[in-house]
């Protein structure tokens, strides 16, 4: 392909991308081979017949390059905002049954998945729980032993501490969503290896973009550093808003590590007000202290 796009290319280009949209197709798969520019936009080719998309349409998810390890130390960026607004605006205009039929799709694309090694060691895939237009989504690391068990994320004690801090908030569960980094279960609860999330995430993050809540939670320093695109201690997270796929992110403690520490959830219990009072959300006095007390 040529170094430079046509004024009249880039607009077949960009029309192209349009008619995709119309027809609900988000996610651009790159093939390899050179780039090319537009201005100062890159652009590559694309596994949607012979489409070119510019990278402020495309996803910029973590994908494991062939032949090498991804470091999380390292990982690519977020997509750019210009892409997540435009999701965002999509999925505003999605009818209530939509939304629920594109997690149904999404779900069946997963399929019984063999994508990587924590296939071998499940029993159950936990693809996600709760409401499909939830202003608020919670995401964690992976399941453990009940949560293979199950099929449903956070079923344990852990699940039951986050059932708590979600009544704290003023919120039932079933008016949240939840989902994890990796959707199998890893081997003795370990933290998910650079390949098994960079599999796997891409399929939390069009979960993400489907619902579309207006906050998202990461729980522990894996969603943190797998939402974010890059490793940071959880101290230097915590107590301010990020942003991550065009949502507004709050990193707090994950429920495990607060079942362990207790006395953490007075700082996890800050980290919430956060979120809710971007929700505009307030609980009652009762509800704060059993917050602290709860687990």
């Amino acid at each position: 392909m040529g170094s430079k796009l046509t004024a009249e290319n880039e607009a077949a280009v960009r029309a192209r991308i349009g008619y995709y949209r119309d027809l609900g197709i988000f996610d651009f798969y790159r093939r390899g081979g050179p780039e090319n520019q537009i201005g100062t936009e890159t652009v590559t080719e694309v596994a949607v017949e012979t489409a070119i998309v510019a990278t402020d349409v495309t996803y910029a998810d973590p994908v494991p390059v062939p032949g090498a390890t991804p470091d999380p130390e390292t990982l690519p960026p977020m997509p750019s905002t210009v892409a997540a607004s435009r999701r965002a605006e999509a999925a505003k205009t999605m009818a209530p049954q939509d939304k629920a039929a594109a997690l149904a799709a999404i779900r069946e694309e997963i399929g019984d998945c063999t994508r990587c090694a924590l296939s071998r060691g499940r029993h159950t895939i936990v693809f996600g729980d709760g409401d499909p237009h939830a202003r608020l989504m919670f995401v964690g690391e992976g399941p453990g032993a009940d949560e293979d068990a199950q099929g449903l994320p956070f079923v344990g004690r852990a699940g039951q501490l986050l059932n708590n801090m979600i009544g704290a908030m003023g919120l039932r569960r079933d008016q949240v969503y939840i989902a994890n980094i990796v959707k199998c279960r890893p081997p003795q609860n370990r933290v998910p290896e650079p390949e098994e999330a960079n599999t796997c995430a891409p399929f939390l993050f069009r979960q993400i973009d489907v619902i579309q809540p207006e906050v998202l939670v990461a729980l522990g320093s894996t969603a943190a550093t797998y939402l974010l695109g890059a490793k940071s201690p959880l101290s230097a997270l915590r107590g301010r808003i990020h942003h991550a796929r065009g949502v507004k992110l709050i990193v707090t403690y994950h429920p495990a590590y607060l079942l362990r520490d207790p006395r953490q959830k007075k700082e996890a219990w800050a980290d919430l007000q956060i979120a809710m009072r971007e929700l505009g959300l307030k609980a009652s006095s009762q509800q704060s202290a059993a917050s602290g007390r709860q687990g």
